[in-house]
């Protein structure tokens, strides 16, 4: 049986697999490989009330919740570093109620994501621990019964059963997270599926496995013989991914190692200037996300000579000669 050819557009790829309501999980990690174009196509195509998991996203998270598009999210970090501490966005709707969000640790959502991938319902953990973590819960039980896609608790703590009686040992057990689909760039794609990511790959390969459906946009396809060049980084597999898209510079304005460095100029502008002022943002939001047809015009806003200036060393993956500050 031959392999399915799985390349669609970014535009037939989002209607296909993200409704209103779903639970999505981004892939990537702050300002590094987060999946800004089909951001923009979400926002784009008005869907609404999604739910989304992730261990910690900042730009992605934030332009879907500046967009209307976020009901509620279960994140261990919504930040980009020195850009944004917190997220305005993500920080303006908790405080005004508009979003319901529970937190957990980094390795409490990589665990998350790895048991729905292994098909149990928790995993144990100790980590949270003494902390507010397992204190402080954003979605109550009430909110939880009413809706039978939650677990009905956060977390649950139990005495480990294997301990000998003179040694109580806690443990935290976390459940698992199946979502609907997962949305992550990478570097390379055939057009089977096969995925090759460079670099520090984060919880996306957990999250790939865990979920029902997988988007895969990428700076480049190529033939599946080159993928086989170097096999130690095609860690995502044809038969875990739903569609793949060509999308260069889909991550700008984060990073894609080996490929070019996040946008300091960008960021540094977004979180003092856009994402605080309702005003600026509409105008942002009109004129580089719901005002262009594609990914293709939004770069041509940017301009060729900013993408330029950003792209990576080819040896150290990053680029050395960039201002940051």
């Amino acid at each position: 049986m031959s392999e399915k050819n799985k390349l669609m557009s970014l535009t037939d790829a989002v209607k296909k697999f993200v409704h209103d309501g779903d639970l999505i999980s981004l892939g990537g990690f702050s300002a590094t490989l987060c999946p800004m174009a089909t951001v923009h196509e979400i926002i784009r195509q008005k869907i609404k009330h999604l739910h989304i998991a992730a261990c910690s996203n900042g730009q992605a998270v934030d332009e879907l919740i500046g967009g209307g598009c976020v009901e509620r999210i279960e994140i261990a970090y919504g930040g980009n570093g020195r850009f944004a501490p917190t997220c305005l966005h993500f920080r303006k709707a908790i405080e005004q109620g508009s979003l319901k969000v529970e937190d957990y640790s980094n390795y409490q959502m990589t665990l998350r994501f790895m048991a729905g991938a292994m098909g149990v319902p928790f995993l144990p953990t100790y980590s949270s621990l003494g902390t507010d973590i397992v204190n402080k819960w954003g979605f109550g039980e009430e909110y939880r019964a009413q809706d039978e896609r939650l677990p009905l608790k956060k977390l649950v703590i139990k005495d480990n059963p294997f301990n000998r009686t003179d040694k109580i040992d806690k443990l935290v057990l976390v459940p698992a997270l199946q979502p609907d689909v997962t949305i992550i760039h990478a570097q390379k794609a055939d057009a089977l599926g096969n995925v090759s990511l460079k670099g520090l790959v984060y919880s996306d390969l957990e999250q790939v496995k865990a979920s029902k459906n997988v988007i895969v946009t990428c700076e480049e396809i190529v033939e599946t013989d080159e993928l086989r060049c170097n096999p130690e980084y095609n860690q995502i597999i044809s038969f875990q991914v739903s569609a793949v898209v060509e999308v260069p510079w889909g991550a700008y304005p984060t990073a894609v190692p080996s490929y070019y460095d996040y946008d300091p100029a960008f960021l540094l502008h977004f979180y003092p200037k856009v994402a605080k002022d309702s005003i600026e943002w509409q105008k942002y939001l009109d004129e580089y996300i719901v005002g262009v047809k594609d990914r293709q015009e939004f770069l041509q806003l940017i301009g060729t000579e900013r993408l330029d200036s950003l792209r990576a060393d080819a040896v150290c993956g990053y680029n050395p000669e960039l201002k940051r500050r």
